[in-house]
């Protein structure tokens, strides 16, 4: 697993191998995350990476924050409350000497406390696919103060999802067994 684009490009990110189930780690594919980038990137959805603020929920790796880091966000907040998961995001922050722009939240997504600074503007969501947590954790995200209006949020997930109220589905598109879906916050 790589960075695929911007200052970090090229950087080997911590090895997880094909996941880890017992902690639900599974890693958004080179592949998939470069065509997610190129999608956000096409102009359709404005400029929505450059000068970022992202909030990483279920975390995982941090990959997807780290590579909107990588192609210009400025501050990336990474939420997860594994183990194994913080383990590897503070490898690969370390890896891509992103310190200074990044912060490590223990916490199960679904529940955040009140948000007591400023409200993102890119939201990446990739919970454990058909558990119903990426809905909780978006509606908590969202009663918490924590998704600016207009953010555009990136969920990705097994099947087609089911929007929270606050949101508008945009977009989905299936890359093998995930589907992503861009949805902006009302």
């Amino acid at each position: 697993m790589r960075i695929v684009a911007g200052r970090f490009r090229g950087r080997a990110l911590a090895a997880l191998g094909k996941g880890d189930p017992g902690a639900h780690l599974r890693p958004t594919t080179d592949r998939t995350r470069e065509s997610l980038f190129n999608m956000l990137a096409g102009g359709r959805f404005g400029d929505p990476i450059n000068g970022a603020r992202v909030l990483d929920l279920f975390a995982g790796t941090g990959a997807l924050g780290l590579e909107a880091l990588s192609r210009g966000a400025t501050h990336a907040v990474f939420v997860d409350d594994g183990t194994k998961a913080l383990a590897l995001i503070r490898q690969n922050v370390a890896i891509c000497e992103a310190g200074a722009e990044t912060r490590i939240i223990k916490r199960d997504a679904r529940r955040l406390p009140p948000n007591d600074g400023l409200p993102f503007d890119l939201i990446f969501l990739d919970p454990p696919y058909a558990k119903g947590m990426g809905e909780q954790a978006l509606r908590q995200a969202l009663a918490q103060g924590w998704i600016a209006a207009e953010a555009l949020i990136v969920w990705e997930e097994s099947a087609a999802i089911l929007p929270p109220e606050g949101v508008t589905l945009l977009e989905s598109r299936r890359y093998g067994d995930t589907v992503i879906s861009l949805l902006r916050a009302d």
